[in-house]
Formats: structure tokens, C-alpha cells, sequence
């Protein structure tokens, strides 16, 4: 099953590389990671998205929060969350292929955010199932370049990730 963890941790050099190392050390696979730091500039907000059994992410968050960079963590897959992923794709835009182009980015509520001759890149945030669903509607054969921020989440309502 696929797990959204976010994690506060403290914002200092080599705090991301411990957290990959004890992924890395135990032969888990990390699909996605963004990092940026939060409203307090001493933490960042790391989000991960892993896959496993829950024994497997019950052992993953037990690790992580062994670490002492990391002050709170939550899988923020288990409650009522928002997610989102940012992606740009640059596209063959010559001929018909522009209004195409163009079309499907209205379509998927996505932006042309850079145009040449022969290219539009489109700028398009979504869930991974809505840019997976772009990505399909314009083809292999017009995709020249592809682009993926990695899943982001916040809990929905009045809880939230803070120390």
C-alpha cells in the first residue's frame, strides 16, 4: 500500500541524507521525496511517499523517529489529506500539434508557461492520477521532456503537522 509520511524536521545539513540512509540501509524504496522549509526556518517539512505493509511502515516510522533530526512525523495517508504533484512537460508544438497541445492543457487545467516555434512547456498540478492521465493524452510520440515535483500533502481540518 502506498504511505504519505510527512515529517518536521530540523532544518540542518545532512539531516536529508540520514533519513535516506535508514531508507537505503533496510532495502526500502522511497518513490517520491520533496523537502523546503517551513514557516520557522530552524525546521523543514520533508514528504515521502513509500510503499509497504503496514509492519513495514509501522518499522519505517519507528526508525524514522529514532533520528535526531526528526521532531514529528505523521503518514498522512491514513486520514482525510489533500495531496499534489507539480509537473512540466515540454511537447511538440508544431502544425496541429500546437492547438492540440493547447487544447489538452485547458482540459487538464494546466498553464503554457514557456512557447517556441516548435515547443510548448506546460505546467499542470494535480494528483499523480490526473498527470498520469495527461501524460497518456498527449502521447509518448509528442512528449519530449517530463518533469515531476514528487507528491506533497497536508492533512485536511483543524489537525496538522507542527512541533
Amino acid at each position: 500500500m502506498r504511505h504519505i509520511i510527512s515529517i518536521l524536521i530540523e532544518n540542518e545539513s545532512g539531516a536529508l541524507s540520514r533519513v535516506a540512509g535508514l531508507f537505503s540501509a533496510r532495502g526500502y524504496n522511497i518513490e517520491s521525496l520533496t523537502v523546503a522549509p517551513t514557516q520557522d526556518p530552524t525546521l523543514s517539512r520533508m514528504t515521502l511517499v513509500t510503499s509497504g505493509s503496514d509492519e513495514i511502515i509501522e518499522q519505517i516510522t519507528k526508525q524514522l523517529n529514532k533520528l535526531i533530526d526528526v521532531v514529528k512525523l505523521i503518514d498522512i495517508s491514513e486520514s482525510a489529506h489533500i495531496e499534489r504533484e507539480l509537473m512540466m512537460v515540454k511537447v511538440r508544438a508544431v502544425d496541429g500539434l500546437r492547438e492540440e497541445a493547447k487544447r489538452l492543457a485547458d482540459i487538464f487545467r494546466g498553464n503554457v508557461i514557456d512557447v517556441t516555434p516548435n515547443t510548448y512547456v506546460i505546467e499542470i498540478t494535480g494528483d499523480r492520477e490526473k498527470l498520469d492521465a495527461f501524460l497518456t493524452a498527449v502521447g509518448d510520440e509528442n512528449i519530449i521532456e517530463v518533469v515531476r515535483s514528487g507528491t506533497t500533502g497536508i492533512l485536511r481540518g483543524d489537525k496538522g503537522l507542527s512541533h
